[in-house]
């Protein structure tokens, strides 16, 4: 099987298992709309601007992550439950997890279209900007729960995945922004010879 098709299978099986009798179906669908909403995404834009294999790996990450924390919901993850009791923490915090990979898979993502595109060149200003789409990004997607939880009511509480934690929208929030740093910190020299075999594209 080729790297496209290992992808699909994977996405699917995942998909699959977390849509098997989930803790909350609504909650199951507010997660792992974001991966749904990717994937015809990814496949329109495959012949006509194939990123990395790279980023496509990270994207796989991300969508396991969510399509995980929209089984179990993002408070009850039995691993962090058990990681939690080992620490003598009060919170489940895989929703964390989420955050952070909210920040590092998108800064990625941003780079390798500023690079390609020639928005920007490569080094510290493609790196900020890159850092600063995807806090823009996990802002945006608190806007997002708040609308949910306004239109939804209840309904939204294990969407939201507070716990009780006031400052858990800026937490959040903050756990994105360590992401894409250490995006940029672990993977800038990794992506940049990825990215030396794409071509460049031509400006939207």
């Amino acid at each position: 099987m080729n790297k496209s098709t290992v992808w699909l299978v994977i996405f699917f099986a995942v998909l699959i298992w977390s849509g098997i009798d989930p803790k909350d179906q609504f909650t199951w669908f507010l997660e792992v709309a974001p991966a749904l909403i990717a994937l015809p995404i990814l496949i329109y834009t495959r012949n006509s601007f194939a990123l990395t294999s790279l980023a496509y790996g990270l994207i796989l990450v991300h969508c396991i992550i969510l399509m995980v924390g929209g089984h179990y919901t993002y408070a009850e993850v039995p691993l962090f439950d058990w990681i939690s009791d080992w620490t003598g923490g009060e919170r489940n915090n895989y929703d964390k997890v989420g955050h952070f990979a909210q920040g590092f898979v998108p800064t990625i993502l941003a780079r390798e279209i500023f690079i390609r595109l020639s928005v920007v060149k490569v080094g510290a200003w493609c790196n900020f900007l890159a850092i600063c789409f995807a806090l823009a990004f996990s802002a945006f997607y608190e806007l997002i729960e708040w609308w949910v939880a306004e239109l939804t009511g209840e309904d939204a509480e294990a969407f939201l995945g507070t716990q009780g934690y006031v400052w858990d929208t800026q937490s959040d929030m903050a756990m994105a922004l360590i992401g894409a740093i250490s995006a940029i910190v672990f993977l800038s020299r990794l992506h940049d010879k990825a990215l030396s075999a794409k071509p460049r594209a031509a400006k939207l």
